[in-house]
């Protein structure tokens, strides 16, 4: 018997219904959820989830977990991005929940669970760096290779190539967590890391600043567990981790680039699409400058670094949360001490005031450095949290590089002694801290891994390297020093990147010199090693360095004087630059002194009188002042 015609339309119509559903079903993929996981706890209540996954945008979503609430759900300009809004009650408790993806017509078409997991025990409290510390910067590629199975990766664009100064050398973290106990040893209380994140680029990728992937470390490196049981094991050993972060753009083959999320994603985004690139000016004054003009402005905080670093937006809303939920996720996921913010006045100027607001919001004492690369003081200054600005603008940054004195330590070291020049530099860089909220908070370096090694800038000069490291560890500020500083590294006649950032010898198996050991090393480089060891680890014990008030008095005939001091400890330094002995005449130091009369060589031994205290010609000796 014939069906009537109604019915086979009707019957017709529910088939083609049924395979368009089951079409658009198989067409929904969830890629990938982000943050990662999340922590109840946080005393931010809200966490902004990233969808990504194909026509992922184009479904709604909900959660059904004691504690939590979504607020928002909001599609991104691509179908393929979707933003889910959650509200953590301080009661949520940790668990495994589900997200549920419906279509428009409310059927349920995808599920992914996610974890909440329980903060460890007094993670809000975490203390980051201080005075009493000493940063040790490591390029990971450049450091030691302790697997030699991760130095190419099948996914990843590029292989490793040591015998080429700007390709990959094989450096990654367990070459580090190898050499944990050296550090220790050497007296370092913190480890600042080059970029560790992936970087799937085509070339030149080794040094970590191009980002593409913002959570997963590069497997070239090793592996998220492997960098937060690097964390761990160096807190096990009395040191910190520092984390390298780039909020400023990411690397042009980062997959956001083959489908960005919204149309204002980047900034000059237009332009790049149609293949024009805008560079920023670099000039940093143009944020301050009375007379200067928003075009500028713009072009500074906009333009793109170079082609294959994209800007990124901090001025869209979502592009400013991914940014600060990255750094909180790494911050409780590895247990890190602090933060390193590359490029640090580059991105939007409200965003860096939520950013840091949201961290220390969560981690009250957390360490966070900023880089703003300048002589100029006043601007250092103008980031720093608590300094008074020319405008209302509001920091939460503890923490900044002291860039003005590296540059007047070098000039003063190597420049003859004149009314202008010499130890005088030194001096008046130190006299601009009144423009500091608080100069004993700066990041104080020789050098960093963008510019030649200090070795190099003081003529390979050991006298000057010497003065410059009791500089750098006895006065205000937190020091920090370059990877192989300790065993001369240097970079004569040249002044490349990938020379700069050499391999530590003694990292890779065969090296015909040893660092960590000391084998093969010049009687000049064991010298420095065993005084930079005997300099850092009595800095360990030296509490007038850590909490103690700096005095200094205007270099005069060829030497400067500093005092550092507490109510339990005084101690005086002195940089002789001279080519003979001096005898220092301690009238001058009554305010300071105060009855005290003995001075111990710290480093050397021996006891003078301070009214007949003589220092060695072209040294920097540390004096503890006793009765």
């Amino acid at each position: 018997m014939l069906m009537p015609m109604f019915r086979v339309i009707r019957y017709l119509s529910l088939v083609c219904f049924v395979l368009l559903k089951s079409t658009q079903v198989q067409a929904y993929q969830l890629e990938r959820v982000e943050p990662l996981f999340w922590w109840t706890g946080m005393q931010h209540p809200t966490l902004q989830l990233m969808i990504s996954g194909q026509d992922i945008g184009q479904l709604s979503a909900d959660i059904d977990y004691p504690g939590v609430k979504v607020t928002g759900v909001q599609p991104a300009d691509s179908d393929n991005y979707l933003f889910i809004d959650l509200h953590l009650s301080p009661d949520t408790k940790p668990g495994v929940m589900q997200i549920k993806f419906t279509d428009e017509q409310g059927m349920s078409v995808l599920s992914s669970d996610y974890q909440l997991k329980a903060r460890e025990p007094g993670s809000a409290q975490r203390q980051g760096m201080t005075p009493a510390d000493v940063i040790y910067l490591i390029t990971p590629d450049r450091f030691a290779n302790g697997d030699i199975q991760n130095d190419n990766q099948a996914s990843l664009k590029e292989k490793a190539n040591r015998d080429y100064k700007g390709g990959r050398h094989g450096g990654d973290i367990q070459g580090m967590i190898d050499h944990l106990d050296y550090l220790q040893d050497l007296g370092i209380t913190q480890l600042w890391l080059n970029p560790v994140l992936e970087n799937d680029m085509p070339s030149y990728s080794y040094h970590g600043y191009s980002t593409t992937d913002y959570y997963g470390v590069d497997p070239r490196f090793g592996s998220n567990a492997l960098y937060a049981e690097l964390a761990e094991q160096a807190k096990q050993r009395g040191m910190g981790l520092i984390k390298d972060i780039i909020l400023n753009h990411i690397g042009s083959e980062h997959p956001w680039m083959q489908d960005l999320p919204f149309t204002d994603w980047l900034n000059y985004q237009d332009e790049h699409l149609a293949g024009e690139f805008i560079g920023t000016t670099h000039r940093r004054e143009a944020r301050h400058d009375p007379h200067g003009t928003e075009y500028d402005k713009q072009r500074f905080a906009d333009g793109w670094f170079v082609p294959t670093m994209p800007d990124l937006n901090q001025q869209n809303p979502f592009v400013a949360n991914y940014l600060i939920q990255n750094s909180i996720w790494w911050v409780e996921y590895a247990g890190l001490s602090g933060i390193r913010l590359d490029t640090y006045s580059y991105p939007d100027k409200n965003f860096l005031t939520e950013y840091g607001r949201r961290l220390m919001l969560e981690y009250p004492k957390l360490g966070i450095v900023g880089e703003e690369w300048t002589t100029n003081p006043a601007l250092v200054a103008y980031w720093q949290r608590g300094a008074q600005r020319h405008d209302d603008y509001q920091s939460h940054t503890p923490n900044m590089f002291d860039f003005p004195l590296q540059q007047a330590v070098v000039n003063g070291l190597v420049n003859d002694e004149s009314w202008g020049t010499g130890l005088r530099e030194i001096y008046l860089s130190l006299a601009n801290d009144f423009m500091y909220a608080d100069p004993y908070a700066l990041v104080i370096m020789p050098d960093n891994h963008d510019m030649s090694r200090i070795y190099t800038q003081l003529n390979e000069d050991p006298k000057l390297f010497e003065m410059a490291m009791v500089l750098f560890a006895t006065t205000r500020g937190i020091p920090q020093f370059f990877y192989g500083f300790e065993i001369l590294m240097a970079n004569p006649d040249s002044d490349d990147h990938g020379i700069i950032r050499s391999d530590f010898p003694g990292g890779w198996p065969g090296d015909g010199v040893n660092g960590f050991s000391g084998k093969g090393l010049s009687a000049r480089q064991t010298e420095a090693q065993q005084f930079v060891r005997k300099l850092l680890n009595w800095r360990k014990t030296a509490d007038a360095v850590h909490r103690g008030k700096l005095t200094h008095y205007a270099p005069d005939q060829g030497y400067y004087t500093y005092f550092r001091q507490t109510e339990q400890q005084t101690l005086m330094v002195v940089i002789n630059k001279n080519d003979a002995a001096v005898r220092i005449d301690s009238t001058p130091y009554y305010e300071v002194i105060q009855g005290l009369n003995e001075a111990t060589d710290v480093l050397n031994g021996g006891t003078q009188m301070l009214e007949a205290l003589t220092v060695p010609a072209r040294s920097a000796t540390i004096f503890e002042l006793n009765q």
